[in-house]
């Protein structure tokens, strides 16, 4: 068997960024910027007020205090939006408002808060010296200048910034398509009652979910049955996607018939991996597309996709940090380990004064998808290493940050 590290580094060794498109930018947000974005313009464009308050000319204000203020004319008023070219003469002031445009002649504002206003003069309490409460052109960025690299993955703040300099459809790398397919006698579908030995198909959901958090698009390709010529017509069906993802059919029992079918159809780079949950995990090309399989336990497959088609599915989409963060962690109530396999704990991450701490989430056998919820961790127990006893410590896969209770500065 491989160990983990093994599987991942072959399964990721010839996989490639999918290509490249142009989508609107509202549609581009935790995707990857493709190609480095420049700026159209100076941001900001001109020269602009950070305050509601007077322009004026800086020394214009010398020697100016609320023991001996500084009375000057107002000659105008400049509001965000207005063209403000109208020059500002020696001694006066123009009353102006946040984001509004400098006019020539002004190089400093003195807020609203250091002035007495008159009907048609205003008395300065405070002197202020050159650019003074004045954003000046460029000073976010210059024309021509490249504010994003390529790669760069795109949040709401890559939201505004290209926003801000005309990137109405963006460069990104295309999202990946993903064939889902479930296999097995016994699945029926999520709204039909189960019969004698039947149980609904709660994999393809799961899984489905689980794509969409990568930010991956399912395909969902629905339930084939234990023959090879249903799985083979299944996978007909998802010719077009960029992954097959299929949950079941690829252990060791007579009705693996997943990894028959991926044998004949391409080849299998890995099917077994040192780790519990989820031993049975195959890997190889259907057609000439990726394909893995994931083992049919609703637990197994929860978490060999979180190692596995995760990061697979992050290459795809052009991202480079490829794994969750891991962070060592206190474990209360200790955690089992798997003999010489390498064991994953569900378990709830927590931060307190003293660092993380974590609670697994009781039974950890593989059917138990209850164990799944709620969960923001998976405790890493190592190969060999025997149980962890309570208050033992241990490193932490993340799955989600923890929402409430974490110290800013520490995360």
């Amino acid at each position: 068997m491989l160990s983990v590290e093994e599987a991942l580094t072959q399964l990721l060794a010839d996989i490639a960024p999918l290509p490249v498109e142009e989508a609107p930018l509202i549609e581009c947000l935790d995707r990857v910027l493709a190609r480095d974005a420049v700026a159209d313009i100076d941001l900001p464009p001109f020269a602009n007020s950070a305050m509601d308050g007077y322009a004026v000319r800086a020394a214009d204000t010398a020697g100016a205090s609320e023991a001996n203020p500084r009375r000057l004319p107002v000659v105008g008023e400049v509001a965000a939006g207005d063209p403000g070219t109208t020059p500002l003469p020696p001694g006066a002031a123009v009353r102006i408002m946040t984001g509004a445009p400098v006019p020539p002649g002004a190089d400093a504002v003195i807020p609203v808060e250091q002035t007495r206003a008159h009907e048609d003069a205003v008395e300065l309490l405070a002197a202020v010296g050159r650019g003074a409460s004045v954003r000046p052109a460029g000073d976010d960025a210059r024309r021509g200048q490249r504010v994003l690299a390529a790669g760069a993955v795109i949040r709401p703040g890559e939201v505004g910034l290209l926003a801000s300099i005309g990137y109405a459809r963006v460069p990104v790398y295309q999202r990946p398509r993903v064939a889902i397919l479930s296999t097995g006698n016994e699945l029926v579908p999520v709204d039909q009652a189960p019969g004698p030995g039947q149980i609904r198909n709660s994999n393809a959901g799961m899984l489905a979910a689980q794509v969409l958090r990568s930010g991956a698009l399912p395909v969902e390709l629905g339930v084939a049955r234990d023959s090879r010529e249903a799985v083979h017509a299944a996978l007909d069906a998802g010719h077009g996607c960029d992954l097959y993802l299929s949950s079941g059919g690829v252990s060791v029992g007579a009705y693996a018939v997943v990894k028959a079918v991926l044998e004949e159809r391409g080849g299998i780079g890995f099917w077994r991996v040192n780790m519990r949950p989820g031993k049975p995990v195959a890997f190889g090309r259907i057609d000439g597309i990726p394909f893995l399989g994931l083992p049919g336990n609703p637990v197994s497959s929860f978490v060999t996709f979180e190692l596995f088609a995760r990061p697979l599915l992050r290459k795809l989409a052009g991202h480079r940090l490829l794994a969750r963060q891991i962070v060592p962690v206190n474990v209360e109530d200790g955690a089992r380990g798997a003999g010489s396999r390498r064991n994953y704990v569900r378990a709830l991450v927590r931060w307190e004064a003293d660092g993380w701490h974590a609670v697994t989430t009781g039974a950890q056998e593989s059917h138990l998808l209850s164990s799944t919820v709620a969960i923001n961790a998976l405790i890493v127990v190592p190969e060999g290493g025997g149980d962890l006893t309570p208050g033992a410590r241990a490193m932490a896969l993340l799955l989600d940050w923890p929402e409430s209770d974490v110290g800013s500065g520490d995360r």
